[in-house]
């Protein structure tokens, strides 16, 4: 059949946690809006350089939360972000000890290679650091405050995305002018950093508006759904997996509920419809799971193949190539499932990184051939392509500008793979489309191994939902009490949606950073005191000590040294 194609669906997933302090309302950790400069208006970019490439852009509202925030500190020039605030400082002479520290250690955090060597100025910044860093904090004194202003701007500038300096004189000027940056030159970044936050979504939705991208989401805060529902759910892929010492976390379908609920509110209010569909947090599905997105509406979800390969096994069935059709399950009409192809996915956010752009864009390409040309006459292929649309690009040259331009370049072009979303699929006449392979349950687990044990089974992950099942006990027994007001009942309710976020979780374990272990788990327990602090209890002693055997080091805000690319 020459007219045969396969469909292409790049699902770029958008997320990054809660990283305010919301006692103080300081952010902890500045990653929101170095990869909203970096990556997301990246990634915007490609795709409108590209008009005829479609793809589907999951957007996690506590992100935009925290996008929007952003936006009101630029345009009011109040900001709770120590990084943007010293960039706005006129004399960074005198200010504290602690900031002259945070900027010291936090302006060099980012990929040396490809972030930093590329720029030599920047790269004597450095330089001169590591020279007198060995001697402390006497030697480190010599750093003037003008050493310190340079910093600051270059760390900003390395931040900001190949599309925006190519498009922006101000950038160009900047890296050109290489030091003595005045408070004007730094004023000047700061107010194009806000341009560039007020403008990614309105950029996004003008993609959707014009049909070249579909925009999903995922629930509220990123909740691992399959564990709010029934910590068993782990034992499925898993039979051995220690539990935590609490049988469940109470209330967990309501909870579930309350964050889809609240993701189809934030996505309407911000993109102009609700999502047809979700990506999951995590990827992370059950059969109980995929049955409550049901009834709310959605259409399809989107997991990892190791899912699928673990629920056709239960099923009694091995078919051929199977994540490359849709999946329906009978027990939730209405929806349908997609699977990721872990290995062209992975290529992308592991390997290509090191390869020519041009040599990467042709082998995907050649895998996506071989696989229409291994299917069967009868079927057209759907290969979905889904991993985070922001941490694997700081590996790559140039933040992936001329991987996309190849690979999008070439897509556009080719006769027979046809880029699309999953919206556009489920929209075409049955005829025109291939009818969904039926599975009888689903086999809990997640994108990563097909299991979860990246949240649950480790003594301190384990640990960390006991600590949060306690606090979720007191949250119903106070909200059940009616002590709180409306105001109040609110507020509570938005801080126990942060502290059911999934990469609490994720972050427990000896595969990490001891000190970014450390940042984590000391924002997981003050979000929790938080909480207790909300409804006005006194939090547990517990919540003091912390839950990793890691983290008995000093760990202070903004010191943390970034894990990479881990979400896939």
């Amino acid at each position: 059949m020459p007219d045969r194609r396969l469909d292409l669906v790049f699902l770029w997933h958008m997320h990054q946690p809660d990283y305010r302090d919301h006692t103080s309302g300081e952010h902890v950790l500045p990653w929101v809006y170095l990869h909203a400069i970096k990556d997301y208006t990246d990634m915007a970019d490609h795709l409108e350089r590209h008009p005829a490439i479609q793809a589907v852009v999951n957007f996690v509202p506590v992100l935009l939360d925290q996008i929007e925030d952003y936006c009101h500190q630029v345009d009011s020039g109040q900001y709770r972000e120590p990084l943007l605030r010293l960039l706005a400082t006129p004399d960074l002479t005198h200010i504290p000890a602690a900031d002259r520290k945070l900027l010291l250690e936090a302006c060099f955090r980012s990929n040396h290679h490809t972030m930093l060597a590329p720029f030599p100025r920047y790269k004597r910044l450095h330089d001169l650091y590591e020279q007198l860093a060995p001697d402390g904090e006497a030697a480190l004194a010599y750093l003037s405050g003008d050493y310190l202003a340079d910093l600051v701007t270059w760390y900003h500038l390395a931040w900001t995305g190949e599309s925006e300096r190519r498009r922006q004189p101000l950038v160009a000027e900047l890296m050109s002018k290489g030091e003595g940056y005045s408070l004007e030159d730094r004023l000047a970044l700061l107010r194009l950093i806000g341009d560039i936050l007020n403008n990614l979504v309105p950029r996004y939705r003008a993609l959707q508006e014009r049909g070249q991208i579909e925009l999903s989401a995922t629930p509220n805060t990123h909740p691992l759904a399959p564990l709010l529902l029934d910590f068993q759910s782990a034992r499925e892929s898993q039979p051995e997996a220690p539990l935590p010492q609490a049988s469940t976390y109470t209330g967990g379908r309501q909870r579930l509920d309350a964050h889809i609920e609240a993701a189809q509110a934030s996505h309407t209010r911000r993109f102009g419809k609700a999502p047809q569909g979700m990506w999951p947090a995590e990827g992370a599905i059950s059969t109980g799971v995929v049955q409550q997105f049901a009834t709310h509406g959605c259409t399809w979800l989107a997991s990892g193949e190791g899912v699928l390969n673990n629920s056709i096994t239960r099923d009694d069935g091995n078919p051929r190539r199977a994540a490359y059709r849709p999946w329906a399950l009978a027990s939730a009409p209405g929806i349908t499932l997609f699977f990721r192809d872990e290995r062209l996915s992975d290529l992308i956010g592991f390997e290509y990184a090191k390869w020519h752009g041009r040599d990467a864009a042709q082998h995907l390409i050649g895998q996506l051939e071989g696989i229409l040309a291994d299917s069967s006459r009868s079927e057209q292929p759907v290969v979905s392509i889904i991993l985070d649309g922001e941490n694997a690009w700081e590996h790559y040259p140039y933040n992936g500008y001329f991987f996309f331009e190849d690979l999008y370049g070439l897509l556009e072009k080719h006769p027979r793979i046809r880029t699309t979303t999953y919206a556009e699929i489920l929209a075409r006449p049955t005829p025109n489309r291939t009818a969904p392979s039926q599975l009888r349950g689903i086999t809990a687990g997640s994108w990563v191994y097909g299991t979860l044990s990246t949240w649950i089974g480790d003594a301190e992950k384990n640990r960390a939902w006991d600590l949060l099942c306690a606090a979720k006990q007191s949250y119903d027994m106070v909200l059940g009490g009616g002590r709180l007001s409306p105001q109040e009942s609110a507020m509570a309710e938005r801080q126990l949606a942060i502290c059911e976020s999934s990469d609490w979780f994720w972050w427990f374990g000896d595969y990490n950073p001891s000190q970014a272990v450390a940042s984590f788990d000391q924002l997981y327990r003050r979000n929790l005191a938080n909480l207790y602090h909300l409804l006005k209890l006194t939090p547990p002693s517990q919540l003091d000590q912390p839950i990793s055997r890691g983290s008995d080091v000093a760990a202070t805000d903004g010191t943390m040294r970034r894990a990479q690319e881990h979400h896939s």
